[in-house]
């Protein structure tokens, strides 16, 4: 679970643009002292994220309202499961409902897009990341719900290491000169990567000390034949190969099977649907 001092700014930045001053429904119907229990209910299958930070959505409403998770992060549910139980003022339990519900539903179904694609590359080699394509201010929530589902994270920020992507080798002029610039101020403790749009790039790679080697774009086919030339180059089997550009949960496996050892997709932080969950009262 990620601190609370990570996430309470961004569950209040959600609860202001939902309640700005005053809930005109609960504030006609329901006197302070009126209380309520509700409890969360699976409408689909899928894995289960964000239960703690669902709970907390309520308690800073409103310190009074109690609840527990039935389901702990990570674990599968099915259709019909009771997830989480709160009880509270029934005010608070309504002004939290869709803010608490947005946030539980997106990371829930993360995490079982991410469980979905470690199961269709099982038995390879390859492990799953994501990506740096995340919702902005959600980005430690998405990266953790990643982790829930089986996954891996990538770089949380440009400050994690050196990443020489297309743009940065054009712009540089070759990638032999992007890396050796780079070289010459960083950190012993930094790493170098470089995507790679074909073998005569991956051979400039690794020419160029390449860390990791990112294949990008390339069909399983070039992947292929971009593990075995890492691979038949003295020390390319300690460099990763990293495959990304348009991976689905359909073609994962067949990326998996070419034999490299990272498959990024931004598609678990940016096209994962909701998982189909519902809070109900009583």
């Amino acid at each position: 679970m990620l601190p609370w001092f990570q996430t309470d700014e961004i569950l209040l930045r959600a609860l202001r643009e939902d309640v700005s001053y005053l809930d005109l429904s609960c504030e006609s119907l329901f006197a302070p002292e009126h209380r309520s229990t509700a409890y969360l209910v699976a409408k689909g299958a899928g894995v289960f994220c964000g239960g703690e930070i669902f709970l907390r959505v309520f308690t800073l409403i409103d310190l009074g309202c109690t609840g527990r998770v039935l389901k702990q992060d990570g674990e599968a549910f099915a259709p019909g499961d009771r997830l989480a139980e709160l009880e509270g003022a029934t005010a608070a339990l309504l002004q939290g409902e869709r803010t608490a519900l947005n946030l539980l539903q997106h990371l829930s179904g993360i995490a079982s897009m991410t469980a979905r694609v470690v199961r269709a590359v099982e038995g390879t080699n390859a492990r799953v990341t994501d990506t740096r394509k995340t919702l902005p201010g959600l980005r430690a929530l998405q990266k953790y719900a990643v982790r829930c589902g089986g996954g891996q994270n990538h770089r949380f920020n440009l400050s994690d290491g050196v990443m020489l992507k297309d743009n940065h080798i054009d712009a540089a002029g070759s990638i032999a000169a992007a890396a050796q610039m780079v070289r010459r101020k960083l950190g012993h403790m930094v790493k170098v990567e470089i995507e790679t749009r074909s073998l005569e790039e991956v051979r400039q790679a690794l020419a160029a000390g390449a860390d990791v080697i990112m294949l990008d774009n390339m069909t399983p086919d070039e992947m292929r034949r971009a593990v075995q030339l890492v691979r038949q180059t003295p020390g390319g089997e300690k460099i990763p190969l990293e495959a990304s550009g348009d991976i689905t949960e359909q073609t994962a496996r067949a990326v998996a099977e070419t034999g490299v050892d990272i498959l990024s997709l931004g598609a678990l932080t940016h096209s994962a649907a909701a998982a189909n969950i519902s809070m109900r009262i009583g």
